[in-house]
């Protein structure tokens, strides 16, 4: 039996992949929220001491890239150029993005592989030669099924994604033998319920699966934007074809066996819900065909919503983030869409709502109980952390707070993908700390200046500022900048070493931080919003 993804964890890294974007514009939230949710899950698990390798990158061929290209009087390829080194690779850096690697479409450690994967499929008898006909989205770079499609008020048939009418084309074409995969496939779906989430996801799929695949056009032959079919170079690879094997391409196939075998396949797919099939059909039935391991699993977010509208630039609902970071800040900008949505299904975005969970959690409870235990350590000790004195049954319950907190956070963020619940259980023992504090009154409590009295006010200090220690830890992978100021104020980088090093896991262990350390109180983590700018 071969090893799974667990008991090979010890030498395989944990491999998080994101969508490769068009680079047919800049990007927008919907983008950004895919890829902060990556970089949180990856950072999470490093923060657990394992291998990682977390990729994204850009999807440049196609007949969409080529028209946006003409459009604008340029190559296909300086405006690739021009918008990955201007628009999307300084985004991922502005939004503290810690990919490992980048890939572009273009570059021929992908091009040169992919048409190797196609010519081992041809030559195994799994492509054929034939004409197709139907109604094409060339926004989706799909086929699509007639019973897709969405009717206008005058009959004209559209896109359900774009809403745009589709195309008739005809040509002749190289097919994948899609539809002979779909019982495999059906059985695999059966065996791993967990491969495609969330449940109505994987409905979806297996619905569609079992009404019958049709084999699928891999090639197209009236343009020539794209790589070439290495057999006949009238046609090129459909790009999706191109586009999902970036996954395998990136990380040695055919190329580096060692990097490719300590890597592949791809523990977490994540992507949006409207290329599902792409990555839970035709992705898992092209790695069957070459005999190669499927992904562990296909996580698919929804749809973020303005004004009741998918987010894209074609709907005229594109937000730039940094029209978000400039107001609220990077950090926030990352805890915000993740706290706020429920991953894996559709959510609304406002200023509104944004700005009062940024002053109610991150300013207000967050942020204030941060300053305070800085400033409280200042003012009776000198801003030297006091030891604890003996822990009563208010310093259990928090102690005990922090472990129920860690154990909810590893598994809904490290394992369930779920974010949100996550973030909740770190916050509510924001609160619960807070809570702690204004029950037991430490500003009262300094004015009893026996022994007894500086004994108790040593215990309520440390065990809110031990807790803030633990807090920096859980919400380093979420909010690295303003975790690192909260751990620089408690004076842990001296005496515990880097944050980045402290394991998540082990983050309610009591006692690390260490009596002496030297608190400081910064600059607030979270400042008071200003009015946004009105255009």
């Amino acid at each position: 039996m071969a090893a799974t993804g667990s008991e090979k964890q010890g030498t395989k890294a944990f491999y998080v992949t994101t969508p490769i974007y068009y680079v047919n514009d800049a990007p927008h939230l919907g983008h950004a929220y895919t890829t902060v949710a990556g970089d949180v899950l990856t950072r999470w698990h490093r923060q657990r001491g394992e291998k990682v390798w977390y990729l994204t990158g850009t999807d440049e061929h196609g007949q969409k890239i080529m028209r946006t290209a003409e459009a604008n009087n340029v190559t296909p390829q300086a405006w690739c150029d021009k918008l990955v080194e201007e628009a999307w690779k300084p985004l991922w850096e502005h939004l503290n993005i810690a990919n490992d690697d980048f890939i572009r479409t273009t570059q021929k450690r992908h091009t040169d592989r992919v048409q190797e994967f196609v010519q081992d499929l041809y030559d195994k008898d799994e492509i054929y030669k034939g004409g197709y006909e139907g109604p094409y989205c060339v926004g989706c770079e799909e086929f699509k099924l007639p019973g897709d499609l969405i009717e206008a008020e005058d009959g004209t048939k559209l896109c359900p994604v774009h809403k745009r009418p589709v195309e008739i084309l005809k040509e002749e074409n190289y097919f994948f033998k899609l539809s002979a995969y779909g019982p495999r496939l059906l059985e695999f779906y059966e065996a791993n319920p967990g491969f495609i989430q969330p449940e109505s996801a994987r409905n979806e799929v297996v619905n569609f699966v079992k009404q019958g695949l049709e084999d699928l056009s891999i090639s197209r032959s009236t343009f020539d934007w794209g790589i070439p079919v290495p057999w006949d170079e009238k046609h090129v690879i459909y790009v999706w074809i191109d586009a999902l094997l970036n996954y395998a391409t990136a990380v040695g196939y055919n190329e580096n066996p060692a990097k490719f075998e300590e890597t592949f396949p791809a523990d977490v797919h994540l992507i949006g819900k409207d290329i599902l099939r792409f990555h839970a059909v035709i992705w898992p039935a092209m790695l069957m065909a070459q005999g190669l391991p499927v992904p562990g699993r296909v996580a698919a977010n929804g749809w973020l919503m303005v004004g009741g509208e998918k987010m894209s630039k074609s709907n005229l609902t594109g937000i730039k983030p940094q029209d978000l970071t400039s107001h609220f800040g990077v950090d926030a900008y990352r805890w915000y869409f993740l706290r706020a949505i429920a991953f894996g299904q559709d959510g609304s975005f406002s200023w509104e709502d944004f700005t009062a969970r940024y002053t109610s959690e991150l300013a207000n409870d967050y942020g204030n109980l941060a300053s305070r235990v800085a400033a409280m350590v200042g003012k009776y000790f000198g801003g030297e952390l006091p030891a604890s004195a003996a822990d009563g049954d208010a310093e259990k319950a928090v102690q005990d707070g922090l472990a129920a907190a860690v154990a909810v956070a590893d598994a809904k963020i490290g394992e369930e993908l779920d974010f949100q619940a996550g973030i909740l259980a770190i916050f509510d023992f924001v609160k619960q700390v807070n809570g702690y504090i204004t029950e037991q009154e430490p500003w009262k409590v300094a004015k009893d200046e026996s022994e007894e009295g500086r004994a108790r006010l040593a215990t309520i200090l440390y065990t809110a500022a031990e807790s803030l220690r633990a807090v920096a830890v859980l919400l380093n992978p979420i909010m690295p900048e303003t975790s690192q100021a909260l751990w620089d104020s408690l004076g842990a980088e001296a005496s515990l070493g880097a944050l980045a090093a402290q394991p998540v896991q082990s983050s309610a262990t009591w006692g690390q931080l260490p009596a002496g350390a030297t608190v400081t109180k910064g600059a607030v983590l979270f400042p008071r919003l200003e009015e946004p700018k009105k255009d």
